[in-house]
């Protein structure tokens, strides 16, 4: 794959992936960027509806906030958000990014946000049980920056299309689409959700059905059959 490639077809593939959806209005369910980082913490390993019904636990026992992680012991989060699984360790996770807020900005989550999104990227990264996944994700939906969000589904998709970077790694694919594209939240924010609504109905990790998918046309897998 040629960067010159993956330079005309990631954009070609936004386009395609909006005409066929439409915006899909990301962060699911979130009032609040506290809210998005929670989910992206909950939602690790596990399906999205599995995190919903956590996050209404959370709510039902009014300790969705900052404060409310900062102050609950992390025996009763751990009940609280026991759908999403990995109970024990996603409550030590939240724990932690509460403590370090408190600990490093004076319990207030803007204060974090608003800095420069690299420097952010990098901070969070040094919380414990934030990845580069969960921390793109904070930077892009909480922080309202353009940091690329690279997941599973992404990964998938491009190896499909025949796109893949040398490198198969997260920080290669995450290069490749920042390489290509504008550095806008917007476009970021709907090309990420729209990448995970098409992995999840269409381009299946097993099964792919290439016939209803909006980027059979351009996609080398989809020419050749579902593998």
């Amino acid at each position: 794959m040629s960067d010159n490639t993956a330079s005309a077809l990631i954009p070609e593939v936004y386009t395609r992936l909006l005409a066929a959806y439409g915006p899909q209005h990301w962060w699911p369910g979130a009032t609040n960027p506290f809210e998005v980082c929670v989910g992206a913490i909950l939602t690790q390993s596990t399906a999205w509806t599995n995190v919903e019904k956590a996050i209404a636990q959370l709510k039902a026992a009014m300790v969705l906030s900052l404060e409310g992680i900062h102050q609950t012991p992390v025996e009763e989060l751990a009940v609280l958000v026991h759908s999403s699984g990995y109970f024990n360790v996603k409550a030590r996770k939240l724990k932690a990014l509460a403590q370090h807020v408190y600990d490093n900005h004076g319990g207030d989550l803007a204060a974090m946000l608003v800095q420069p999104w690299e420097a952010l990227r990098t901070e969070l990264l040094s919380v414990y049980g934030i990845g580069k996944e969960t921390a793109d994700d904070i930077v892009l939906y909480a922080a309202n920056a353009p940091s690329f969000v690279n997941d599973a589904y992404t990964q998938r998709i491009v190896n499909r299309l025949g796109i893949t970077p040398a490198k198969d790694d997260y920080e290669s694919h995450r290069a490749m689409f920042m390489g290509a594209l504008p550095a806008d939240v917007l476009c970021f924010n709907e090309y990420h959700a729209l990448i995970v609504k098409l992995g999840k109905d269409v381009c299946k990790k097993t099964l792919p059905r290439c016939q209803e998918c909006p980027l059979q046309a351009i996609c080398i897998t989809g020419n050749r059959g579902p593998t």
